[in-house]
């Protein structure tokens, strides 16, 4: 899971994209870069941390230029700890490509064996994002005649992407002295929106991981990028699409809209809060029908993107729906904490009970999902020790059994609470006196009532259908084997592992 920008504009783009990507913020915590360019020239920074940590006064300065892109990266596949692998990523050849992505890439390992035997090209680190961009090198280079670049070039190479990649991936990418490129794969998995801007000095574009960025950087939401559709903005501000795939399907990924995206965006079509209070109305309707005797005083949520299912919950059972947790904003979202021990020693940092709404009460919490069981078994301690007699858990999602290998960070099935135990055993675990899962064709009825066209979900994680039809058990097995818990070596501050890598940032790296 990671938040890409793209803007073309008429004036300086490194405020629009620090502020865009500050949006972006929720989507990675891990690094954050911006790159520029001016006339044919690129300018970048990039760095571990959060964007306000990584992006000073001096370094927002050199970030000249009137287009660029962002990034801010939640590692799913690479190092958490290796500053090199901050994007965007940069190669020279041809003309000059800078590329941000958000997604993973399923054949990686395959695609790194034939860039160096077939394409003689180098890839500098574990991240596919890299093996991304040198694979629309090599297809860009085979489809230019001589040194001339055009439309059609661009195009011809973004589906030779998609002949060889395959898994998620929504993308941006600058082409020295052309312009901005966007494109998105077969299945639309990961998101990617288009926003326009009409100023007196012309027209401004901007692409997105969702349109919260739009919004806030005052952008018209014209519509998404369709799956495997490829759009283009030269430097001129014209407007430029393509259908590059032979065979799309429109299968966006369901956590986006249980957990990943801001409430306040629209992802294919589709108000993520309305989404949400949608579930909210079935998982209700559910409880009526599975535990019709359960007496329940107050339904409680777990902040923050439960609270639109909480709310239309309790409203649909007739229950009184309170805030029985107050949140830490200055704590990051620890699903996306690399680490265990990290995310459970969190969890007490980031939410505080308010006892009045627990004492002598019998409680439902409401989240959205439930994982590793980690905040489940936490909360449901803290709320038996703020004075509940009873506590029952609801999870607007079914229960995640499965690797979800498409970018988003459930890489092993051990790590996964309900991966080898009944209902009734996830309950035992987290110590609740009751809980109650959504339906799979519920959750996918809570979306689609919103937008009847999608007709397919991205949902492996609840179901093991993995849409791209490439992942077999000794995938799975190798990706547990590479995405354990990875830690930084011993006396490693955890930002700047030496691995020998060229360090590109070195001379400002002393900023930071």
């Amino acid at each position: 899971m990671c938040g890409i920008l793209g803007v073309v504009a008429t004036s300086p783009v490194n405020q629009l994209l620090y502020d865009g990507l500050q949006v972006l913020q929720h989507r990675g915590q891990d690094a954050a870069g911006i790159a520029t360019s001016e006339a044919a020239r690129f300018h970048m920074h990039k760095g571990s941390g959060l964007v306000r940590d990584v992006f000073r006064t001096r370094n927002m300065r050199d970030l000249k230029g009137n287009w660029g892109i962002g990034h801010v990266r939640y590692p799913t596949a690479g190092s958490a700890y290796n500053a090199a692998e901050a994007q965007p990523f940069y190669v020279n050849s041809p003309f000059g490509l800078l590329l941000a992505h958000n997604g993973n890439l399923t054949n990686s390992e395959a695609l790194k064996r034939e860039m160096f035997l077939s394409d003689l090209r180098h890839i500098n680190t574990s991240s596919d994002s890299e093996v991304l961009l040198n694979v629309f090198a090599h297809e860009l280079q085979a489809a230019c005649k001589g040194l001339k670049i055009d439309e059609e070039a661009i195009f011809t190479a973004v589906a030779g992407v998609h002949r060889r990649c395959r898994g998620a991936y929504a993308v941006v990418v600058m082409i020295a002295g052309y312009g901005l490129l966007a494109f998105r794969d077969p299945y639309g998995i990961r998101p990617l929106v288009i926003g326009r801007n009409d100023t007196a000095a012309g027209t401004e574009w901007l692409v997105a991981s969702e349109s919260v960025a739009l919004d806030v950087l005052g952008f018209r939401l014209l519509r998404d990028v369709a799956p495997g559709e490829a759009v283009l903005v030269d430097t001129a501000g014209n407007f430029h699409s393509r259908q590059c795939a032979m065979k799309t399907i429109q299968a966006p990924c369901m956590f986006e809209f249980v957990y990943l995206a801001r409430p306040d965006s629209i992802i294919d079509g589709v108000s993520v809060y309305e989404s949400r209070m949608k579930m909210g109305e079935f998982l209700a309707d559910r409880m009526r029908r599975t535990m019709p005797n359960v007496h329940i005083d107050v339904v409680i949520p777990i902040p923050d993107s439960s609270r639109p299912s909480a709310m239309q919950m309790a409203e649909r059972l007739g229950l009184p729906f309170r805030e029985g947790f107050v949140k830490n904003r200055y704590i990051g979202r620890t699903f996306i904490m690399p680490g265990q021990a990290t995310r459970k020693k969190s969890v007490r940092q980031k939410l505080n009970t308010i006892h009045q709404e627990f004492k002598g009460k019998s409680v439902l919490l409401v989240d959205d999902s439930i994982v590793r069981g980690t905040t489940s078994k936490e909360i449901v301690n803290m709320a038996r020790e703020a004075g509940a007699t009873k506590v029952y858990l609801a999870s607007a999602a079914p229960p995640v059994r499965y690797a979800n290998v498409y970018g988003i960070d459930m890489p092993t099935r051990a790590e996964l609470i309900a991966s080898d135990r009944s209902e009734d055993e996830i309950c035992a675990e987290i110590g609740a006196d009751g809980l109650i899962y959504q339906d799979l064709d519920d959750l996918k009825a809570s979306v689609r009532a919103l937008n009847p066209s999608i007709s397919f979900f991205e949902t492996s994680c609840f179901d093991g259908q993995y849409i791209t039809g490439d992942i077999t058990v000794e995938y799975l097995n190798g990706v547990e084997n590479q995405r354990g818990e990875a830690k930084p070596a011993k006396g490693d501050s955890g930002d700047d592992a030496d691995d020998g890598q060229l360090d590109l940032n070195l001379a400002s790296s002393g900023e930071h």
